[in-house]
């Protein structure tokens, strides 16, 4: 996503997810749990020991998440599953606590939003973005317009693991702040093809919205021919692709 300087930081406040959809089919979460003998676990959510990280403070009183960070959230589950439905309201309470960051979450549960938002929610925390997910044309169709219906003040469009050519001509304004776009990693991958990822960017340039192309996957397809790719260079080889447009929102966080 670009935006080289700016801080980062990872808040997790549970884990674990239950597959939902084609682009699920090999979660890194559960890829990355089943490397240390916990791939069973992946399906359960549970809370974790970091979860009131953002309202933590070090010795000297600061903050443990410095002002001014993006905060990736909830990158190894869904914010919006049901399991964590109890725990979500003291995570927005969180999130409004620390206005000098910026939350960013991805969903495919984009339709459970409304029924999850805080009372005072009203258009939208300043300091959120909200990405929604889509794999392919089928959920594009499905989740895009469930989004642009909701009250948030700063969204993304998160194309990944992309599996086929998209047409978000549609749902492409000035109210998306991104696109960001990448194939999927992992031993079984599916093909990610360039044709697909230039054509993204092309409507993206057409409507003037942010495009990122922020990993390759393990097998992608170019001018005919089939790449292999360490994980450790996706998101190199990526960047050396040069077709990034417009100004992004920060740098996607490893492993995804």
């Amino acid at each position: 996503m670009g935006g080289d300087g700016i801080l980062s930081a990872s808040w997790n406040p549970w884990h674990g997810c239950t597959k939902l959809s084609p682009g699920c089919r090999y979660c890194y979460v559960y890829r990355q749990d089943a490397m240390y003998g916990a791939e069973t676990a992946s399906s359960l959510c549970r809370r974790t020991g970091n979860f009131d990280l953002p309202a933590r403070k070090k010795r000297d009183g600061s903050w443990k998440i410095p002002p001014g960070s993006m905060v990736y959230t909830c990158f190894t589950s869904d914010f919006l599953l049901r399991d964590a439905d109890e725990w979500r309201p003291e995570c927005w309470r969180m999130i409004r606590q620390r206005e000098d960051c910026r939350f960013l979450f991805f969903t495919k549960r984009i339709d459970r939003l409304e029924s999850c938002l805080p009372p005072d929610w009203g258009e939208g925390y300043d300091n959120v973005v909200i990405g929604c997910t889509v794999e392919n044309q089928d959920r594009a169709a499905a989740r895009l317009p469930i989004f642009r219906s909701l009250p948030i003040r700063h969204r993304m469009i998160v194309a990944a693991p992309l599996l086929e050519g998209l047409e978000l001509s549609p749902w492409l304004d000035d109210a998306i702040d991104e696109v960001s776009a990448g194939g999927e990693s992992g031993v079984e991958a599916r093909v990610c093809r360039y044709e697909w990822i230039l054509s993204l960017r092309r409507q993206c340039m057409e409507k003037n919205v942010p495009f990122c192309f922020h990993q390759t996957g393990a097998h992608f397809i170019k001018e005919g021919k089939l790449y292999r790719i360490p994980r450790s260079r996706q998101r190199e080889q990526a960047r050396k692709a040069g077709i990034d447009f417009r100004m992004g929102l920060g740098e996607m966080p490893e492993g995804v």
